[in-house]
């Protein structure tokens, strides 16, 4: 298996060999757990359902899933693809020293943080327009947003002001820079996408050999 679920609990930083400071993200495996195996005899692959935390009021369909496999019920069911092999069984805790390592590079995927509603210059780091002559209160605006007569309409997907954040955001090929085996906690460098007590997915970095 080449990706988990985690949750993140925080920052702080290290000190490498060298004495030099990092700045690291702490997150939580230590509650990740297989709950369905599908197989390519029954299923048509091979993957695993994961889930991490605990969680109350489920909807009836769920509740079923869960109480089927005798798994405590979390907060999120996510699905990863898994070798024909794997020995992972309904129940099994998930431990990442059996997946990651010192020094490997991982994708992680998170909802971000939401900002609201947000001008062109914070949203997409636009320059803005002229703050002298010439310009009357529109100093932060967005300017032209396409021509007059042709085409005579927005092109889909121009920028403007909108909402910002509290979408899918992906950082690709972080470091992981530490593993504590008694807690089961992931260290990565640099921060993560979402904030404090939000689940992510941390999978191999597919640009790894680039």
């Amino acid at each position: 298996m080449k990706t988990l679920i985690a949750k993140k609990i925080g920052m702080t930083q290290i000190y490498d060999e060298n004495s030099k400071s990092l700045g690291v993200t702490v997150l939580d495996v230590s509650d990740c757990r297989v709950v369905q195996v599908k197989n390519n005899e029954k299923d048509g692959y091979s993957a695993v359902q994961l889930t991490i935390g605990k969680k109350k009021n489920l909807s009836k369909p769920l509740e079923s899933h869960y109480k089927k496999y005798d798994v405590e019920p979390g907060e999120v069911l996510h699905e990863v693809k898994v070798d024909e092999d794997s020995e992972l069984n309904p129940g099994t805790k998930i431990n990442v020293k059996d997946f990651f390592e010192i020094g490997q590079k991982v994708d992680i995927t998170g909802i971000s943080k939401g900002k609201g509603f947000a001008g062109v210059m914070k949203r997409h780091n636009f320059s803005g327009q002229k703050a002298s002559h010439g310009v009357h209160k529109v100093h932060r605006a967005g300017g032209s947003i396409g021509n007059a007569s042709f085409p005579g309409h927005v092109f889909k997907g121009q920028k403007m002001a909108g909402r910002m954040g509290n979408q899918k955001t992906t950082i690709q090929s972080v470091t992981i820079v530490g593993l504590n085996e008694e807690k089961n906690y992931l260290l990565v460098n640099g921060s993560v996408p979402g904030n404090k007590g939000n689940i992510v997915q941390v999978q191999t970095a597919v640009k790894v050999n680039q």
